[in-house]
């Protein structure tokens, strides 16, 4: 196991200008997730750790070692690409032992590599098969075999089950969840999709046009993000913003009215508020509540209703929004298009957010944060 260290890391491309000092430090162990939109660098800064990209500037530490100038195949990394990138007229013994072959590697160590591998991926019954006779699912196992037999120090993933349907990305997910603490190797995963980082992160980097928005554990970002950013990247479906008057500021506590001139205090750090400003309330749909259980009530009509079993998500207009205001219910809700909904906002669940988009720090303590 090895730990990953970026320091003021830079990458350009002529004038353009991609990953913008990134500092991160990535312990021995750890799955650490890059999250983002598309564009915002989190491919761009797996390249540059994995060596198929040189840094304009800043240091990359691999254990103690400065790697800036080390060739890929000296870094002791293994990387898993999107594509699977396997050889269609090999089975899938030798797609997995290839690299060991080309670097004329004892064939008895190799062999005993790829059983490992196989029997840890639960590929072991299907060696002798060429990758057109297996599943997406089993094609994408192979392809992180191929990085496991080599026995790299940190693995590398960028956007492995991007090429899954939903269901085999579900079962991936678990399965490479397993394999990391199976293996305790320090992984670093790339992904566009938020649930792929809560679930399966012990740390997640929110990256935002080459910037470090955050970094911190699944549920620290959820329930405290910094910047509004990451509150609305975070979580699904995404957290409702309306804009707010702000009519008293205490070092504990802001008294925020709504569009509809209903006012309450709400539990964040009021010290850089300013009464008379207007800033932005947030609150996640899963946190609305009935509207006698709420501080405040806001009334809206419903546009759309998403009746999906478990749970319904009903999709609000209403005064001062722009966006759709969307409400979760988790359970069966008896409403419609068309029809006037109440619901309630319940104080401690809600952040706040300045012009520039910083948050104001929640002060309710939300339980296993």
């Amino acid at each position: 196991m090895t730990s990953v260290t970026l320091r003021n890391v830079c990458k350009a491309y002529g004038d353009n200008l991609i990953s913008k000092n990134v500092d991160l430090d990535i312990a021995e162990g750890e799955f650490v997730v890059f999250v983002g939109p598309s564009g915002c660098g989190k491919s761009t800064l797996l390249r540059c750790i994995a060596g198929l990209e040189d840094i304009t500037s800043g240091d990359l530490f691999i254990g103690d070692k400065r790697m800036n100038d080390i060739p890929p195949s000296e870094r002791g990394v293994g990387m898993v690409f999107q594509s699977y990138a396997l050889y269609p007229h090999l089975n899938l013994f030798d797609n997995m032992s290839f690299g060991m072959k080309l670097a004329k590697a004892d064939k008895g160590e190799t062999k005993k590599r790829v059983d490992h591998a196989a029997e840890i991926l639960q590929l072991g019954h299907l060696l002798e098969r060429k990758p057109k006779a297996l599943s997406g699912g089993q094609r994408q196992r192979v392809a992180i075999g191929r990085t496991l037999v080599a026995q790299p120090d940190v693995f590398l993933l960028d956007e492995p089950l991007s090429n899954l349907d939903a269901a085999l990305r579900v079962q991936m997910r678990i399965e490479l969840s397993k394999l990391h603490k199976q293996l305790g190797s320090t992984m670093i995963y790339v992904t566009h999709d938020q649930i792929e980082a809560m679930t399966m992160a012990d740390k997640i980097v929110v990256l935002d046009d080459g910037f470090v928005s955050q970094v911190g554990k699944p549920l620290e970002l959820y329930h405290y993000p910094q910047n509004r950013f990451v509150a609305g990247f975070i979580g699904s479906p995404k957290m409702n913003f309306m804009s707010v008057f702000i009519e008293q500021a205490e070092k504990d506590r802001v008294m925020v009215q709504l569009a509809n001139g209903k006012a309450f205090w709400i539990p964040v750090d009021g010290t850089t508020v300013t009464r008379g400003e207007r800033m932005s309330l947030g609150i996640r749909p899963e946190h609305l509540v009935p509207c006698a259980e709420g501080d405040a009530c806001i009334e809206g009509k419903v546009q759309v209703v998403e009746k999906l079993g478990h749970e319904t998500q009903v999709y609000l207009n209403l005064s001062g929004v722009d966006a759709d205001f969307i409400y979760r219910e988790s359970d069966t809700l008896n409403i419609d298009a068309g029809d006037n909904f109440e619901i309630g906002i319940p104080a401690h669940r809600c952040h706040l957010f300045h012009s520039d988009g910083s948050a104001c720090q929640r002060l309710f303590k939300e339980e296993g944060v």
